[in-house]
């Protein structure tokens, strides 16, 4: 099929999926071996588990001392939802989009609380749109990292210090591989799955002291589920940012967690945790600006993330292709290398441009992104010669 030989090296962890992550090196079973399992969440000991993720997220991630932080149910889904549903609504909301899971909130915010002042704020897929035109006198919802098109806020520069509205972002594949601008945000949310490798079904819920005394000030119009109530009596329920969650957690998940965050720190970090990121993207990119197969699907450098990276077939055969047959000649691609076991899950989100789509956070060795490279190119000679031989 092809002259190109087959590499003999492989990776030895070939888990790139953008989610859930790759476990943290070292990672076996035995890390949750002091899971306090069939005990209650609410018992001393299940409290003590949750409030160590809570104390350790914060020193891990650099939070401020006067943000609340909570777990909360139904992964960074739940806690972008519960945000949405408890603080929108009391002003106009720009909502910004560029992703599928911008997206979702946009719909969210037109379609289901029926917001009747929203502006919905686009790009496509491998852009950002033009911050400038964001007002923030208005609510602000967005996400920092664009999961599946691989494009990334480069910082927090864009927003206001004295903004009147609430800055509410879903930071859920930027959290511990990006630097976070607390200060610019009212509300973080993000879940375990991603960058740390934890398991999925936890979202986390960080609140400014802004976001607290609007949620106490204001109630919205619409009844609001249990499962996303975050006040009592106009009060904030400080118990949830306690390690009172609002239903039952996993307290095996919540000891992956911990062993995730504990690792973080054993390694530097936050400082160790981007620098990793940031190492395994070079590699990444160091192969896109030597070979014509693919190119980035963000455009413009600085804003390409180091986590969830999203590339594009640029080889004009495969580019010239209809949607139909670039989506075909990703499945094969993407099918040679789970064959071999040595990368699995890597096609590109199904609602993002047909390509690739290779998760560099820093749960991931550099030696694995290393070993990859010449499987990349084996498979896109592989499927190119498949594709002129059919012609």
């Amino acid at each position: 099929m092809t002259s190109v030989m087959k590499p003999g090296l492989r990776p030895a962890n070939p888990n790139f999926s953008s989610g859930p992550c790759a476990k943290r090196p070292g990672w076996s079973p035995d890390a949750l071996k002091n899971a306090a399992l069939g005990r209650s969440h609410r018992a001393k000991i299940g409290k003590t588990k949750l409030e160590q993720a809570i104390d350790l997220t914060r020193e891990v991630l650099r939070v401020p001392a006067d943000y609340r932080i909570g777990i909360v149910p139904a992964s960074d889904t739940g806690a972008v939802e519960m945000a949405m549903w408890s603080l929108l609504g009391q002003r106009g909301v720009d909502m910004v989009a560029w992703e599928s899971f911008g997206e979702g909130w946009v719909t969210d915010a037109v379609k289901q609380l029926r917001l009747a002042d929203v502006r919905a704020i686009n790009a496509p897929y491998g852009e950002l749109p033009n911050l400038a035109t964001i007002d923030f006198d208005r609510d602000v919802v967005f996400t920092w990292n664009g999961t599946t098109s691989g494009v990334r806020v480069p910082n927090g520069d864009f927003i206001p210090g004295d903004r009147k509205g609430l800055t509410i972002c879903d930071a859920t594949s930027a959290a511990f591989a990006q630097r976070l601008d607390f200060a610019k945000l009212d509300v973080v949310t993000f879940s375990w799955q991603k960058v740390l490798g934890g398991e999925g079904g936890h979202g986390m819920l960080v609140l400014s002291p802004r976001a607290v005394e609007r949620l106490e000030s204001y109630r919205p119009a619409w009844p609001l589920p249990k499962i996303f109530r975050l006040t009592a009596n106009g009060k904030l329920i400080e118990g949830i940012f306690k390690g009172e969650t609002i239903n039952t957690p996993s307290m095996l998940c919540v000891e992956d967690y911990i062993d995730a965050l504990l690792w973080s720190k054993s390694i530097g970090g936050l400082d160790a945790l981007v620098a990793r990121a940031d190492a395994n993207f070079k590699v990444i990119a160091d192969w896109a600006a030597g070979t014509p197969a693919v190119e980035f699907l963000a455009s413009v450098a600085e804003t390409r993330s180091n986590t969830s990276v999203c590339l594009r077939f640029s080889d004009p055969a495969v580019a010239n292709l209809d949607d139909a047959g670039q989506q075909a000649f990703v499945k094969g691609f993407v099918a040679l290398l789970e064959t071999e076991n040595v990368a699995y899950d890597i096609a590109s989100y199904r609602d993002a441009p047909p390509g690739l789509r290779i998760w560099c956070g820093a749960t991931v060795e550099t030696a694995d992104l290393q070993a990859l490279i010449p499987w990349l190119d084996w498979a896109f000679a592989a499927q190119k010669a498949a594709l002129k031989s059919a012609a």
